[in-house]
């Protein structure tokens, strides 16, 4: 089963990850302008957002196990669509992706939280790392592989094929596992729970970070005389980065019961790696990198760290998938704004540091829900609950 979560986490950004190297290649023959093209990063992402919101009842009759593989089989279809130059495909593929993951990544919470309670930090962080294998191949490769394939559309439907063979990997599980003997109750998310709700804002403002500098980060460092190719191989070490961040602060948190402490540890690299990119983003001789090292670190264990911390405060697999699901429901929602109104002040200003300033605000954002959630059990979120349903017409 953990493999199977592995090859699944796999497809969750790396359909997204390879797109923003080609940015400037697509806006160039597209003729988009910066907000436009952070338009289309918006749209999956807000998609995500509709499809972790209604992740939860996706599981009600096959189970979530099922479940999953028609949520990556989305984010091959959407991926295939992509493969048409031109903007509406471009911008429609990417919804459908969008949604996939939105829907995949609720439903892996529940399961770990079902199957492999005992050690949810630990594969909490395993499956975010797969997650960034995922997005650093995409980035790696996403200008050479254009190259290679003859165009920046064919480069982007080529993340189809991992999609396939991780269904084609996971199906096989989710059949030996007992199908549901009736529909579970259709789950209500808990939007009156103020754990919930703080759980909720320390998403937005990580995921904030995440698919604002996803986005932006290729064409920040190129404006400021960068290749595109070393844009890319930057946004790749980016992701490299976040693998230790992942592995290692959610297992000492679970390990110290000190959540906040570890949260803080990660939020501190985050805010060192923001303000640099920001004041000094070419310093001598060292270049980009520190910045973007401490950056990766600390936004790699922040992901992880908040879904972690959902499933050791919630009593069971559908408690979990309804509180993760609000969290990342509106998570991505504030991180789908983001790049497209960071591509707006970029077009307004003419410049880069007004958009950034955005990203420094999601770093106060994500310190306020640390220091308020704490290391204290707050109550948890509520059990999910049956909405009751209408009795069917005679």
């Amino acid at each position: 089963m953990l493999l199977g979560l592995l090859a699944l986490a796999l497809n969750l950004r790396s359909a997204l990850a390879g797109y923003p190297p080609l940015i400037e290649t697509v806006r160039a023959e597209l003729g988009l302008t910066a907000g436009a093209a952070g338009l289309v990063q918006t749209g999956a992402v807000l998609m995500m957002a509709v499809g972790s919101l209604v992740g939860p009842s996706t599981a009600r009759r096959a189970g979530p196990e099922r479940a999953l593989v028609g949520a990556v089989g989305l984010v091959a279809l959407g991926s295939l669509v992509r493969g048409i130059p031109a903007a509406v495909p471009l911008v429609a593929g990417s919804l459908v992706v969008g949604l996939g993951i939105g829907v995949a990544g609720v439903l892996l919470t529940g399961v770990v939280k079902e199957h492999l309670a005992s050690r949810a930090g630990a594969v909490t962080g395993g499956y975010v790392v797969a997650m960034m294998v995922g997005a650093t191949a995409a980035s790696a490769v996403a200008v050479p592989l254009a190259v290679g394939v003859g165009g920046w559309s064919l480069a982007l439907a080529v993340w189809a094929v991992p999609a396939v063979l991780a269904v084609a990997a996971w199906a096989p599980v989710a059949g030996r596992i007992a199908r549901p003997a009736a529909a579970a109750p259709r789950p209500r998310l808990p939007w009156r729970n103020g754990f919930a709700r703080l759980a909720a804002a320390h998403q937005s403002a990580v995921s904030l970070l995440v698919y604002g500098w996803m986005t932006w980060l290729p064409p920040y460092v190129t404006s400021e005389g960068w290749s595109a190719r070393d844009a890319g191989l930057l946004l790749a070490v980016w992701s490299v980065a976040q693998v230790p961040g992942a592995l290692v602060l959610p297992a000492l948190a679970e390990r110290s019961g000190r959540w906040r402490l570890w949260s803080l540890v990660g939020l501190a690299a985050t805010a060192v790696g923001t303000l640099g990119l920001l004041l000094a983003p070419l310093p001598p001789v060292v270049g980009p990198w520190p910045w973007v090292l401490l950056l990766g670190v600390g936004l790699g264990a922040g992901f992880p760290l908040g879904i972690a911390m959902i499933a050791w405060r919630t009593p069971d697999g559908a408690a979990s998938a309804a509180a993760s699901g609000m969290a990342l429901g509106v998570g991505y929602t504030v991180a789908g704004i983001g790049p497209f109104l960071m591509g707006l002040l970029i077009d307004l200003t003419g410049g880069y540091p007004a958009a950034i300033g955005v990203l420094v605000a999601a770093v106060v954002l994500q310190g306020y829900a640390i220091v308020a959630i704490g290391d204290t059990a707050r109550r948890p979120a509520p059990r999910a609950t049956a909405v009751p349903r209408r009795p069917a017409s005679p």
